[in-house]
């Protein structure tokens, strides 16, 4: 049975370290050749689509979406408090002048740019919910464990003024989120409480890790551009809108999990089609295409699970439209919609060529049944032939 495909949400790759990602000949029978042919009319497209460029093959990480700035987001001044906005601009024929003393005029703007990293991983299919908020509320002090529908937020280092200290994010996929953390404090953090909480975990090989920057600033807009998020000074100490900022990148990750996991079964069958298509047969049994439908079958309902993952998260119904517009824009720079049309481009001709295969084999087999019940009916002419003969006398008389 064919499971309902996943639908695409909105707006990928995985980032790696700083920027980049850290997979004997005989004739053949009439219906051999029919689905020779048929392989052969739809390799093109099974090439173009499978063996063409990968998942992750990357995308335009260079381009610049603009995020949700200060016009949008006045409206929750009242709520977010103050206003140290100042962005840079060159000064006018006379204010590059020196300013006398005495003399009225504004200050001078301050500039300000905290940079650090953002890391991402996913080390199972999902975390124990339960066991999660145990032990993070016996190891963190009170106040700085917050719990969300579907995620646990850590204060890890508490930010003061300007400086943006560090936080964590649990997601309950399987996801671990840690911004401005250095790459010991991430491995304590993923080796111990995520590991103890997690529920079928991953193998180290398909564990994936995935990193990008932030750039909290005055002097420049908000924007994401080769893997930087860049955000309004105002929003340093904000957890929420590392947050809203945290739900995409983490989605992409898990998705990344995923396509991994189907370029598997792409390298497995990738020679299948031309080997059909020029022998008119494939040296594969019957127990192993078995095998890989069972693969797909898996992968695909792996992906209607997701389906739950890349849906809006439950945080931004209760919450300012800042928040999912920022959330909206990151999947959008993800390139998170077009990633799951490809995924599920691949299980639809993956599908298709493992049910010719399929149907290729059984064809076999009942070519081969068809022979026996000849060569079975041959000897018994044979045999009657020999009977006849023998009522005749013409055999069996000495």
């Amino acid at each position: 049975e064919h499971l309902p495909l996943l639908q695409p949400h909105a707006g990928r790759s995985s980032a790696g370290q700083t920027g980049q990602t850290t997979r004997s000949r005989t004739s053949p029978a009439p219906d051999d050749r029919r689905a020779a042919t048929a392989m052969a009319s739809t390799r093109n497209r099974q090439q173009n689509t499978i063996t063409g460029p990968g998942l992750s093959a990357g995308r335009q990480k260079d381009k610049l979406v603009p995020l949700p700035g200060d016009d949008e987001a006045s409206q929750e001044e009242s709520v977010q408090g103050g206003n140290d906005r100042h962005y840079y601009r060159a000064p006018t024929l006379f204010e590059d002048l020196p300013i006398e003393v005495g003399m009225a005029g504004p200050p001078p703007p301050t500039y300000f740019s905290a940079r650090g990293r953002i890391t991402f991983y996913c080390v199972a299919e999902s975390f124990d919910r339960k066991k999660l908020e145990e032990l993070l509320r016996l190891t963190y002090p009170a106040g700085t464990v917050l719990s969300y529908p579907d995620v646990f937020f850590v204060e890890y280092i508490k930010g003061e003024g300007s400086n943006p200290g560090a936080d964590v994010f649990f997601f309950d996929y399987g996801v671990v989120a840690c911004w401005g953390m250095t790459k010991s404090q991430e491995m304590t953090l993923v080796k111990g409480i995520a590991r103890q909480a997690q529920c079928q975990p991953l193998p180290d090989s398909e564990v994936e890790v995935d990193e990008f920057q932030y750039n909290f600033t005055t002097t420049e807009k908000p924007h994401v551009q080769n893997d930087t998020v860049t955000l309004a000074r105002r929003y340093v100490l904000d957890h929420k809108m590392k947050l809203a900022v945290s739900y995409a990148l983490a989605q992409s990750t898990k998705l990344s999990v995923y396509e991994k996991g189907i370029m598997d079964v792409v390298e497995e069958t990738k020679n299948l089609p031309e080997a059909l298509a020029e022998t008119g047969e494939v040296k594969i049994h019957g127990k192993d295409i078995a095998k890989l439908i069972g693969k797909v079958f898996l992968q695909k309902s792996a992906v209607n699970l997701l389906s739950n993952v890349l849906d809006t998260p439950e945080f931004f119904w209760h919450r300012a439209d800042i928040y999912q517009s920022l959330y909206n824009r990151i999947s959008e720079y993800l390139e998170l919609e077009s990633r799951v049309e490809l995924l599920n481009s691949r299980f639809n001709v993956l599908q298709e060529m493992l049910d010719m295969l399929r149907q290729h084999h059984a064809n076999c087999h009942g070519v081969r049944l068809e022979w026996i019940v000849i060569w079975l009916i041959v000897v018994e002419v044979v045999v009657g032939l020999f009977e006849l003969l023998g009522l005749f006398g013409l055999v069996g008389q000495h």
